[in-house]
């Protein structure tokens, strides 16, 4: 590592990456409102059950991740990563009037599906963008601060959310036409506001689609860190069903969005600074630390009658999120060679998106049959067991302790 380098110093972050952090911020403060009261309008004004929306959100975060190989792939193929994440990045901004204007439950798919599209197109292209764009030195906090950054509008959000339906007397809808402001104003910025690095343009251009030679070419330590992210995905499911658990215990509508916001306030805070403590050559422990977080949410919101034990349980959702969601994707930057950047990003986020499908419709028919209880427990089950398997390969997981 650079030691002339201070992980903890912002101003070593580049700009593109301060600029694509931005972006993430305004299209999750976008989402976010949306998300925050989804499930509620899927169960209430739609008749939903719970095994649909553990479908709807599995089906649309694995959408996502699917398309996320075959973007990747683009951009190593092409060179050039910022067209895709513009073309990623309108489409889910065109898709936000969908919401309010859906008549049933069919619509909602569809809109969560085609933005989900649009997340799957800019996700890996944007992550190998900052990848390009930050020294090796301070990558870990380059990934911790657009993490960050993304996770500031995903708790401005739903807040954003609260106001309006205070305002509104409930009026969900309204929040989703508000919901396309900030979409806009991020296609804008990335736009106007990011320019794509040199390293982008590889002097040897990858194969697409994903060629067998391209394939070898990630190695071995790839791989291990894309079966570490599958074995993560499993153990956690959509925060949609922490919103529901909160209304199950009694927290009004209007006040379901807090629930996000609680959330990724934690995110938001614990991103950064675990990123850059990971520079220092230690990627494990905090992934660890991870595990342990969501094994204790799990715990609380099993076992929570009242709200209060539900907020403690959703705080620590969201510190599991800040310990390793940054540092995951700062892994892949690590193992993968520069060329093949936005494919690695493709193929890691396709195999845990598959996962979270799974874990999101598991939850959702868990749920449905035996209640929540049995859905967070059984999250708590499968972290426990990837804790167990993350310590016995302390020794062997040399990429995950190389910085």
């Amino acid at each position: 590592m650079n030691n002339h380098i201070r992980p903890f110093r912002l101003r070593a972050i580049p700009a593109g990456v301060w600029a694509l952090g931005i972006v993430s911020l305004l299209m999750d403060f976008s989402s976010e409102m949306i998300h925050a009261l989804l499930p509620i309008y899927l169960v209430g004004a739609m008749g939903a059950s719970m095994a649909e929306v553990g479908v709807i959100e599995g089906v649309a975060e694995a959408t996502a991740s699917i398309v996320k190989i075959f973007s990747g792939a683009l951009s190593d193929w092409f060179g050039r990563r910022k067209q895709l994440a513009i073309i990623g990045y309108g489409l889910a901004a065109l898709t936000k009037p969908m919401f309010p204007l859906a008549p049933n439950i069919g619509w909602i798919m569809s809109a969560r599906f085609l933005d989900r599209v649009g997340k799957g197109i800019r996700g890996a292209p944007r992550d190998a963008l900052v990848a390009d764009s930050a020294p090796a030195a301070v990558r870990g906090a380059a990934f911790g601060l657009r993490q960050s950054l993304d996770t500031v509008g995903a708790f401005l959000g739903p807040a954003v959310a609260v106001a309006v339906m205070w305002l509104s007397a409930n009026s969900i809808p309204l929040v989703f036409w508000i919901a396309t402001i900030p979409a806009a104003l991020a296609v804008a910025v990335l736009a106007f506001g990011v320019r794509e690095p040199q390293s982008s343009r590889p002097p040897r251009p990858a194969r697409f689609p994903l060629h067998i030679e391209e394939i070898r070419r990630l190695g071995g330590a790839f791989w291990i860190v894309t079966a570490i992210g599958v074995v993560f995905s499993l153990a956690r499911f959509s925060e949609a069903f922490l919103i529901l658990k909160a209304r199950a215990v009694g927290l009004p509508e209007a006040l379901a969005p807090l629930v996000l916001v609680a959330m990724n306030v934690v995110y938001a805070s614990a991103s950064y600074p675990v990123g850059a403590f990971s520079d220092r050559g230690d990627r494990k422990t905090p992934l660890m630390a991870g595990l342990v977080a969501l094994i204790a949410a799990d715990v609380a919101l099993a076992s929570a009658e009242h709200l209060p034990l539900v907020w403690v349980g959703i705080a620590l959702w969201g510190l599991h999120m800040g310990l390793t969601q940054g540092l995951l994707a700062a892994l892949v930057a690590d193992v993968a060679p520069a060329a093949l950047r936005g494919s690695a990003f493709g193929v890691f986020n396709l195999a845990s998106g598959v996962a979270l499908l799974g874990a999101s419709a598991g939850a959702g028919a868990l749920w449905d049959a035996f209640g929540p209880s049995a859905v967070f427990l059984a999250g708590a089950v499968c972290a426990s067991l990837a804790l167990v398997a993350l310590w016995a390969d302390r020794h062997r997981t040399g990429a995950l302790t190389d910085g």
